[in-house]
């Protein structure tokens, strides 16, 4: 699967970035393609474009704040969680996005 992922927390330093390695790895090791845009102090970095959007099979949401253009991500099969879940809990961020997936 190819998944694209927003990771973003209140502050937008160390969670965001933490989270964004953590759906990284995590994503790798169970066979994904990834991308992880964050959203943080410095602003929107690795930005999911249109390319991106037309190939994803889902999207994981993990903020603790209000997004910028969450609407894109409208009728895509979606899994929204805190920040800190993929980094405390990735295998079952996964496997939750996966049985969505798979359940259409």
């Amino acid at each position: 699967m190819y998944i694209v992922c927003v990771a973003a927390c209140p502050t937008g330093v160390a969670h965001t970035y933490m989270a964004a390695e953590a759906l990284e790895m995590t994503g790798k090791q169970r066979g994904h393609d990834i991308k992880v845009e964050t959203q943080g102090s410095m602003g929107v970095e690795n930005e999911i474009n249109g390319e991106d959007l037309a190939r994803a099979d889902a999207v994981i949401i993990a903020a603790d704040v209000a997004i910028i253009g969450r609407e894109r991500f409208d009728g895509m099969i979606k899994l929204e969680c805190s920040v800190a879940d993929p980094i405390k809990f990735g295998d079952a961020v996964f496997e939750a996005i996966e049985a969505e997936s798979a359940n259409g």
